[in-house]
């Protein structure tokens, strides 16, 4: 986005903060569910499936899954947050536009520790601009953390002749006893 996001104060003093750990406190880096936004962003595979009433995104990592209504139901009103959220969808036309409410108020968008809060409404345009390709534009509208909603695009190739494989960020992990020793160092 030219410019920056348009954060409110302390989110960009967050931002910033999580920014200057590394990555350390990332929820990612510490093997917990990502997010609507920051599965997009992921080097996983992702397969989606799509019923009548029923849109399923499945992603390698941690074995993940995200459920999109399509049957017409609306948004809850007051919903227990969760890490996905709870999302609904309809087509206009030839793009389907995704509604998410619902998030968990600690969440992280991508890498660089943007924020993300319980009050943040996500809109998903996603399109087929020919058979290998998914164009999806993300709109997060969040005024506890920006000053205006912002929207990022991103375009999807198709994975051919490939399977999902599991990928459990735990297993055999041997890291974060160092991760640990490294929080605790004295600075240089």
């Amino acid at each position: 986005m030219t410019g920056g996001l348009p954060y409110q104060p302390w989110a960009a003093e967050l931002a910033k903060k999580r920014a200057a750990e590394n990555g350390l406190n990332d929820p990612h880096s510490q093997c917990l569910p990502s997010n609507p936004l920051r599965l997009y962003t992921l080097p996983h595979m992702t397969k989606i499936v799509q019923t009548p009433g029923l849109l399923l995104i499945m992603n390698e990592y941690n074995a993940s899954y995200r459920q999109i209504f399509m049957d017409g139901r609306p948004l809850p009103v007051d919903p227990q947050p969760s890490w996905n959220g709870y999302s609904s969808a309809h087509w206009e036309g030839d793009e389907l536009v995704v509604a998410t409410t619902g998030l968990r108020d600690d969440l992280w968008l991508d890498v660089a520790g943007n924020p993300m809060t319980s009050e943040a409404k996500l809109t998903e345009r996603i399109r087929r601009p020919n058979y290998g390709t998914l164009e999806v534009d993300f709109t997060v509208d969040d005024a506890k953390a920006y000053t205006r909603p912002w929207t990022v695009k991103f375009k999807m190739a198709r994975v051919l002749d490939t399977e999902m494989i599991d990928e459990v960020c735990l297993e055999n992990e041997k890291s974060s006893r160092h991760l640990k020793d490294l929080q605790n160092a004295p600075a240089k």
